[in-house]
Formats: structure tokens, C-alpha cells, sequence
């Protein structure tokens, strides 16, 4: 009893029964004094002699300490002990454990025992379990753990887990008894090299080495003697790759491995593995298929297969696995079909076959899946009808088919169960079904991003009180407000998306929402301004509103106290710029007919990473309290204002600024050097001002500067300056068109230009941009810039990370073009026009291979037109005009579209496309310069490959420009190519919202 006592009862101290759903109860509560303790709760008596011999207080929620003089101790006879998962408040584990010289099981997992495990713990000679898991011991060293290992000798079990075993020699452990049946050291911290003979143990059943990223270890050659039962090797420095001999486990019932450094194949022997119940491998770098042995496993339940790298068809032998109960191929590089015969698999309960490369139809079978709770093939090309199936299982609770390619109507739901339902971005169409009404247990639905059509009543979804998420957006629906009522809310609604829905006032179910945190309702027709009842929604929760694309006039005030991202561009919102919540982290209000100056109370906003003001009436002075934000703030977007006076000037150090637009102002001044505390600029962006300076060399020490645009300004003076080792290496656009530089073009600097030369490494189509990641939600901004694009202004809403351009047009520079500029083998656009150039085309032109246009007009270049040019296959825009060119124009390839245009201007020129024909010697020349026997016929095929490195670049500047003699063959081949479509963007301006 004084061992009762000596404890409180807590319940949460008895929470990690909850993990191994164990039913947790004070059990000393049944301890009366007077009474026989053999009858006591968890107390086991010998039948002859009446001692204790064993005690399990397991999940008895006891709170307290563990004292040495404790009547615990007094219990000379105990064999079994088990204190698991109590909270023993970091006591001490005390060393008069020892006393039980009796004992065969001693279990104090996860009792919140402290300190150093006892070394007189190796004194209990009769152990055969013990297990200190998910304590706070202190680091074991070699001698306890080789006291343990040496010690014990009848010891069958093991578990040390979460003990930090850093300072131990992982060889300890070889020394394991040969009757050694189970070892367990998940998460130790262990490091170094695993002892391989563990594995040929004769009596190893369990073998669990979890989550010790730092232990090197490989599967051995396996015995069919093996007795083992559970491998578990996630989350080491597994290295190899699977043995033939895996097969010979024929006792083998669980095999874990993930996260690791393995190899090889998945070999044909896995099919032997006769006992094997649950097989889970996880972001493995395999290569190969999953074999058809593996339909062989008749016992198996679950096999996971997640990120392994595996290749092929899913096999069909699959459908023989008549035990399984969850089947996840997710994250592979699986083609083909869904085998028809995984309809047999009548248990299953989860299905996951998401992100391969799946083809066809999802199979429709009438009984197929009885049982089946969730079901994820999103992320595929599958296509055809969602299958009738899935329309009438009673125990689907998850349906996840969004990203395929799926058409034809969403018929009516009859699985009441339904708790979530994905089919964004798909081609579905017609209306919403009605049953969506009767799915009272739905919290998830999302139908964005299809060809959905029709009226759809806001009533619709009055009886779904669970739901949390609900995404209509960029479909052809339109939402009917005029019978909507606001005798309903939904109480749990955390996102709200109708982006493109044609709604045209604020929806009244919204009133009364104060949990909701996203609320998306760009690009409808709501006009005015923001209803006053709307300000008290979702006051405290609310973090991100996007209103975009909208008819609004006036934005009064902005009342929710956290919100983080709001996006008011593309209205006709007037008036002042409204004072930001004190949480705000992206502000995107272009587009609009703001007016008046930026306020100072702006400033005040500490978390602003993302402000975008750009396409507005906006005047007055820059306050200079920004450079002040500059610590926090990485976007500022002031673009087309009316703002004068100078950069502000007080960028301090540690500036986090990655883009700053300053572009289509009346800014006046020098450009200011504070900009250097800024390491991270990736854009600056400042033309078409009035800026008056000398060109800024000293910007070259920008480490990640990739855009300069300086373009339309009052910029003098020669280019040359201050070089540094790696003076603008990352510079990808370089514009200082239309100001009065003067001297020689930039050698210097041209050969500094090493993100313009091989750029093509790169392997996905990307943008430049920003990327805010919170808790709530990551938005990607992307930069976008004005650009001459062959010979037109453009302004580029995004920039493709491959995209390198030098634009010098209208300067007054003297000399000849650098040879030095043939390196820059990535550039796609070179505008030299009107730039007092003089000398002849240098032949190293011709490496600019990427090219796709060229603009050398209005300058004083003499010569021929080098023949090397003809390789330019990529070009699809070329003016010479305006010079004083001399000579046959070269023919062939991408030549051979080129207009009068392109050569006018240039009296000396002859042959096609002018008029002018060459007389006998010049065609002579040629061909002995060419060494070719022909120079004139036209190359369809380059032609071709030419234009679809245009369409590259099409993708984004959303046009490509063609000169006359495109064919139209050429025209269905490019512009036809299919794409796969990506979900649509969530916020009306140039970012995306993504779910965590």
C-alpha cells in the first residue's frame, strides 16, 4: 500500500497507451487495505506459495517518482515486471532494480525514467526480455551496452528504443547469444557499421533498426534455416541491393525498408516469401519492374510500393493477392493500363496507384471493391468515365482521381459515407449532381479545374454541416444568387474557392463562417464594394483573401486582424491605398486607379514579404521608410506610377529584396548604392525613368542578380568599369537600351556572362520567381519584365528561367562587335540596333545556336553576312536592315524564310529574297567559301526544329512571331502539339495557392 500511495493518478500520463490502443485504467484504484493482494489488479501470485511473482501496472496512469526505499523493492520473488507507459516524472531509475534476482521480464517503456541506466541492471542473470524504449536516459556508452549483451546470457529480447547509443560501437552488439530471438534499437542515433552475423542469428525473429540515418548496413546472403519474422531497416544507410537470396525468409512475415541508398532489382525470389503478410518499401532508387512472382505472396495484406523508382506494367498476377487489405504503388514510373484482375481483390480497403504514368480507363467492374474505403489515382493520364462502381459502394469514404484526363458527367453518389471527394483537373463536364446534398459526411470537395456547367444553387450545399473545403473554381458554372438565403451557415467551412464561378455579390453562406481561412473569390463579376456584414466574417481566422479580377471600386477597409495574403488586382478600385492588417505578408493591388501617395503607416507592416502596387495612379516620393522594410520584404513591385524623386536610399544591411520594380516612373537621380546590401537580388527592374547616372559596374558585385533592366533612361558614359572575378555571372537579360552610353561594347563584361553560355542544362520548364512559404499556404510569385522581343515591346508576365537576351539598342557606342560575343551560346534574343557600330559581323555568330532573334539594324556594319549564320536554326527573326552589307545573303535553313525586310537598306546585298540578283562571281565566292554544292535549298527539317525552339519561348511571351514562308504543315506540327494541362492557378494575378 505505500507503494500506492506513493503515486497520483493522471490520466495523460497513460497517453502512449493510445498508440498501441491499449485500454488505460488506474488499476491500484482495486488495492484495499485488508484484502488479499493476490487478488489485487495486475498482481500475479504463485498458486503454491502465495508470493508475488508478477506485477503489471502497465497503462495504470500513475504519476510520480521511483524512490530507492520504495516497498517496490520488497519483492524478492518478482519474475515479471511491467511499469510501461506511466510518468514517473524523470525520476531516477533506481540501481536497487538489481534486487530482483527472480526476474525474466522487466518493461519500463515510454515511464519518463532519467539519468543512466543502472550497470547493476547486467546483474539480473534470468532476464529473457528487457525493454527501456522512449525514456530520457542518458547516452549509453561501450560498457553498459557490452554489459547488457555479455552479461545477460538468457536474454531473448531487446529494446533500447530512442536511447542515444552516438558514443557506441555498433559491433557491440555481435556478441548477442545465439539463443537471441528479438533486438530492437529504432531511432539511437547509431552509427557506423552494423554487424552482419545479427542477421544468420539461428533463433532471430525480430530485427528493428528504424530511423538510424547514420548506420551502415546491407542485406547479407539469407539462409532457409532463417527464422526471422521482421525486418525493419527504415531510415538507415541501407546500401546494396537485394540478394536472390531474399526468398529463402520463408518465415519472413514483415519487411520494412525506405530511405535508403538501395539499388538493383526487385528480384523474381521476392515471390517466395510464402509467410510475408505486410511488405513496405518507400523511397528506394530501384530500376526495373515489379515482378510477377509477386502475385505468388497469397498471405500478403499490405504491400506498399511508395517512390521506388519501378518501371513497366503493373502486373496482373496482382489480382491473386486475395488478402490484401491495402495496396500503394503511388509515386512510381508504372505505365500502361490498371489491370482488370485487381477487381478481385474483394478486402481491399485502400487503393493508392497516384503519380505513375497510368493510361486508359479505370476499370469498371459491377461487384468490384466491396469493401474498398479509399481510393487515390490521381495524378495519371487515365481517362474514360468515372466508373459506376464508385458511385454506389456503400464504405468509399475518399475518392482522389484529380489530374487525369477523365470526361463524360459526375453521375449521382449513393455511398453515404462519403467524406472526401478530388476530381479537380479533369475534362468532366455537365452539372454538379444533386446528390452532393444528401452526402451529409463530406468535409472535402473539390471540382475545380474541369468543364462543369450550369446553374448551381447555393442551397445546394446547406445540408453539408462537416464541410471544411469546397473548390468549384474555373469551371462554366454559374452560381445563382438571387435565390440564395441566409437561413443557413456552414460552421466547420475553413476554404472557400469559387474563382470564375459568375458570381456576382459575396455569397450569403458566408455569414456566420468564423473558422473560414481562405476565402477565393476572383475572376467573377461582383461590382461595388465590400458589403460592410462581410467585415465581421471570419474576423479572427481569416489569412487569405483573393478578390481579383472582379468590378470592385472601393476597398473601405481591410478588418481581419491575421489575415496574411490579399489580393485585390484587376478591379476599378479607386481612392487611397487602405491601411494593411498587421499580419500582412503579400499585398498584390494592381491594376487598379489607386491614387495619392503610399502611406508611412505602410511601413509599420513588419511582415510584408510580397507588396505589388505596380499598374496604378499612384505619385508623390517614395518613402524612403521602405528601404527601413527591406529587412523582411523580398518583393516590391512599383511599376507604371507616377512616383518622382529618387530611390530611396536606406536599404539597410541584411536586405532580403530579390525584385525590386521600379520601372515606368518619373524617378530622377543616381541609382543608389544601398542597393548593394541586397545579396539576394535576383531582378532589378528601372526602366523608362529619368535616371542620371554613369552605368552602375558596381551592381556587378550582386552574387544573384539575373535581370538588370535599365532600359529608357538618361544613362551616359562607357560601360566599362570596375571588373570583378565574377562581375554579373549570373546575369541572364542585360537591357541598357535607349540611353547615351558611349565607347566600346563590354568585352569585359560579355566574357563575365556565364549564365548566358550552356543555360540548357537545366532539365524542367520554370519561372523566375518567388516562392512564400508558411504555415497557411506557399504562393509563387512570378517576375515579370518589359522585353523587345523581335522588334516589339512586350511586356513578359512571366520569365522562363532559360531565357538570356542583351539588349544595347539605340546607345551611342563606337567600334566593331566583340568576337568574344560567339560564346554565349544560350542567348535567345540580341537587339544591337542604332548603335553606331561599325566593322563587319563577326563569323562567331554562328555559335549562338539558341538564338531566336537578331536585330543588328541602323549602324555602320560593313562586309558580308557570314555564312556560319546559316546554323542559327532557332532564329526566327533577323533585321540587317540599314547598314552597308555587302555580297550574296546567305541561303538555307532558317535563311530561307527571311523578308525583303530583313536586308533593306543595305545597297551591296544581292540574292534572296531581293530582287537584286548577284552576278557569276559573287555566287561563285560563295560556294567556294561554303564548300558545300549547294546553298539554296531550303532545310524543311531545321526549319522546323527552329520554330519549335520558338514555340519554347512562345510559352512565354504567349505569341511567336513568324516571317512569311512558314508552312502551314510546319504551323499544325508546332502549334498542335499536345500538352498535359496543369491545375490552374489559385490567385487571379501571377502566383499560385498550394494546400499543405
Amino acid at each position: 500500500m505505500q507503494f500506492k500511495t506513493s503515486f497520483s493518478i493522471n490520466k495523460t500520463a497513460s497517453e502512449g497507451c493510445k498508440e498501441t490502443i491499449t485500454l488505460s485504467y488506474p488499476k491500484t484504484n482495486s488495492w484495499k487495505e485488508g484484502t488479499d493482494c493476490c487478488t489485487w489488479d495486475g498482481v500475479t501470485c504463485n498458486n503454491i506459495t502465495g508470493q508475488v511473482i508478477g506485477l503489471d501496472l502497465s497503462c495504470s496512469c500513475l504519476y510520480g517518482s521511483i524512490s530507492s526505499n520504495t516497498s517496490l523493492f520488497h519483492l524478492p520473488h518478482l519474475q515479471k515486471l511491467n511499469f510501461a507507459h506511466n510518468d514517473f516524472n524523470d525520476s531516477i531509475m533506481p540501481s536497487e532494480f538489481a534486487r530482483f534476482t527472480s526476474l525474466m521480464y522487466l518493461n519500463l517503456t515510454d515511464s519518463m525514467l532519467s539519468g543512466i541506466i543502472p550497470p547493476q541492471i547486467n546483474h539480473l542473470s534470468k532476464l529473457v526480455l528487457l525493454d527501456l524504449s522512449w525514456n530520457r536516459f542518458d547516452s549509453l556508452d561501450d560498457n553498459t551496452t557490452e554489459g547488457l549483451v555479455r552479461k545477460l546470457t538468457e536474454l531473448r529480447s531487446l529494446s533500447l528504443d530512442g536511447i542515444d547509443m552516438s558514443l557506441i560501437n555498433p559491433q557491440v552488439f555481435m556478441n548477442l547469444p545465439s539463443s537471441f530471438q528479438s533486438l530492437s534499437l529504432i531511432m539511437c542515433n547509431l552509427q557506423g557499421k552494423f554487424p552482419e552475423n545479427i542477421f544468420h542469428l539461428p533463433n532471430l525473429k525480430s530485427l528493428n533498426l528504424a530511423s538510424n540515418n547514420e548506420l551502415n548496413l546491407s542485406l547479407p546472403e539469407f539462409n532457409r534455416s532463417s527464422r526471422i519474422e521482421l525486418l525493419d531497416l527504415r531510415g538507415t544507410s541501407l546500401s546494396g541491393s537485394f540478394p536472390d537470396s531474399i526468398g529463402n525468409l520463408q518465415s519472413l512475415k514483415y519487411l520494412y525498408l525506405s530511405e535508403a541508398s538501395f539499388s538493383g532489382v526487385l528480384p523474381s525470389s521476392i515471390g517466395d516469401l510464402v509467410s510475408l503478410k505486410q511488405l513496405r518499401l518507400a523511397d528506394l532508387s530501384l530500376f526495373g519492374g515489379l515482378p510477377n512472382s509477386i502475385g505468388n505472396l497469397v498471405s500478403l495484406e499490405w504491400l506498399l510500393l511508395v517512390g521506388c523508382n519501378l518501371t513497366g506494367t503493373i502486373p496482373r498476377s496482382l489480382g491473386n493477392l486475395s488478402q490484401l487489405v491495402q495496396l500503394d504503388l503511388s509515386m512510381n514510373h508504372f505505365t500502361g493500363e490498371i489491370p482488370f484482375t485487381l477487381t478481385n481483390l474483394t478486402r481491399l480497403k485502400y487503393l493508392g496507384i497516384d503519380r505513375n504514368q497510368l493510361e486508359g480507363p479505370i476499370p469498371d467492374e459491377v461487384n468490384a471493391f466491396p469493401n474498398l474505403k479509399t481510393l487515390v489515382l490521381s495524378s495519371n493520364f487515365l481517362n474514360g468515365t468515372i466508373p459506376l462502381w464508385l458511385y454506389t459502394i456503400s464504405s468509399i469514404k475518399s475518392i482522389h482521381l484529380e489530374d487525369n484526363q477523365l470526361t463524360g458527367h459526375i453521375q449521382q453518389f449513393h455511398g453515404k459515407a462519403l467524406e472526401v471527394i478530388y476530381l479537380w483537373n479533369n475534362r468532366l463536364q455537365g452539372p454538379v449532381p444533386s446528390s452532393i446534398s444528401q452526402l451529409v459526411n463530406l468535409y472535402w470537395l473539390d471540382l475545380s479545374s474541369n468543364n462543369l456547367s450550369g446553374i448551381v444553387e447555393f442551397g445546394l450545399f446547406s445540408n453539408l454541416q462537416k464541410l471544411q473545403h469546397l473548390d468549384v473554381s474555373y469551371n462554366h458554372l454559374s452560381f445563382n444568387s438571387t435565390t440564395s438565403t441566409a437561413d443557413y451557415v456552414l460552421p466547420d467551412l475553413l476554404h472557400l474557392y469559387l474563382a470564375s464561378c459568375n458570381i456576382n455579390e459575396f455569397p450569403k453562406l458566408l455569414r456566420g463562417s468564423e473558422k473560414l481561412i481562405d476565402l477565393d473569390l476572383s475572376n467573377n463579376r461582383i461590382h461595388g464594394e465590400i458589403p460592410k456584414w462581410m467585415w465581421g466574417v471570419a474576423k479572427d481566422s481569416l489569412r487569405y483573401l483573393n478578390l481579383s479580377g472582379n468590378f470592385l471600386t472601393e476597398v473601405e477597409q481591410l478588418p481581419w486582424r491575421n489575415i496574411e495574403i490579399i489580393d485585390l488586382s484587376s478591379n476599378l478600385i479607386q481612392g487611397n491605398l487602405p491601411v494593411l492588417p498587421p499580419k500582412t505578408s503579400i499585398f498584390f493591388i494592381p491594376n487598379n486607379s489607386m491614387s495619392g501617395e503610399i502611406p508611412g503607416l505602410i511601413c509599420n507592416v513588419s511582415s510584408i514579404e510580397i507588396l505589388d502596387l505596380s499598374h496604378n495612379n499612384l505619385g508623390g516620393i517614395i518613402p524612403q521608410c521602405l528601404g527601413n522594410l527591406s529587412k523582411g520584404i523580398s518583393m516590391l513591385n512599383l511599376r507604371m506610377n507616377k512616383f518622382h524623386g529618387t530611390i530611396p536610399s536606406t536599404f539597410t544591411e541584411g536586405c532580403q529584396l530579390k525584385n525590386l520594380n521600379l520601372n515606368g516612373n518619373q524617378l530622377e537621380g543616381p541609382i543608389s548604392r544601398s542597393i548593394l546590401n541586397c545579396t539576394g537580388m535576383e531582378v532589378l527592374d528601372l526602366g523608362n525613368n529619368k535616371i542620371n547616372d554613369t552605368f552602375p559596374h558596381w551592381l556587378g558585385s550582386l552574387p544573384e542578380l539575373q535581370v538588370l533592366e535599365l532600359k529608357s533612361n538618361q544613362l551616359h558614359g562607357s560601360i566599362q568599369g570596375n571588373l570583378h572575378n565574377h562581375s554579373f555571372s549570373k546575369l541572364q537579360i542585360f537591357d541598357l537600351s535607349s540611353n547615351d552610353f558611349t565607347g566600346y561594347l563590354p568585352t569585359e563584361y560579355i566574357t563575365n556572362f556565364m549564365a548566358m553560355m550552356n543555360l540548357r542544362g537545366n532539365e524542367s520548364l520554370r519561372y523566375m520567381g518567388y516562392e512564400h512559404n508558411s504555415d497557411q499556404a506557399s504562393v509563387f510569385y512570378t517576375y515579370s519584365i518589359h522585353l523587345d522581343v523581335k522588334g516589339l515591346d512586350r511586356e513578359l508576365q512571366k520569365i522562363f528561367t532559360m531565357l538570356a537576351s542583351i539588349d544595347l539598342f539605340n546607345n551611342q557606342f563606337q567600334g566593331e562587335i566583340p568576337t568574344v560575343i560567339g560564346r554565349l551560346n544560350s542567348l535567345i534574343g540580341l537587339n544591337l540596333s542604332r548603335s553606331n557600330l561599325s566593322g563587319s559581323i563577326p563569323p562567331s555568330m554562328g555559335n549562338l545556336t539558341s538564338l531566336e532573334w537578331l536585330d543588328l539594324s541602323w549602324n555602320k556594319l560593313v562586309g558580308k553576312i557570314p555564312e556560319q549564320l546559316v546554323q542559327l536554326t532557332s532564329l526566327s527573326f533577323l533585321n540587317l536592315s540599314e547598314n552597308h552589307l555587302h555580297g550574296m545573303i546567305p541561303q538555307g535553313k532558317q535563311f530561307n524564310t527571311f523578308e525583303n525586310n530583313s536586308y533593306e537598306g543595305n545597297h551591296g546585298l544581292c540574292g534572296v529574297p531581293l530582287s537584286k540578283l548577284c552576278s557569276y562571281n559573287q555566287t561563285q565566292q560563295v560556294h567556294k567559301e561554303d564548300g558545300s554544292e549547294s546553298s539554296i535549298g531550303f532545310g524543311w527539317e531545321v526549319v522546323l526544329v527552329g520554330y519549335g525552339f520558338g514555340l519554347v519561348f512562345g510559352m512565354v511571351v504567349g505569341y511567336v512571331v513568324f516571317k512569311t514562308g512558314k508552312p502551314k504543315w510546319v504551323v499544325s506540327l508546332v502549334e498542335g502539339q499536345k500538352q498535359r494541362r496543369p491545375k490552374i492557378s489559385r490567385n487571379g494575378f501571377r502566383g499560385r495557392r498550394r494546400m499543405n
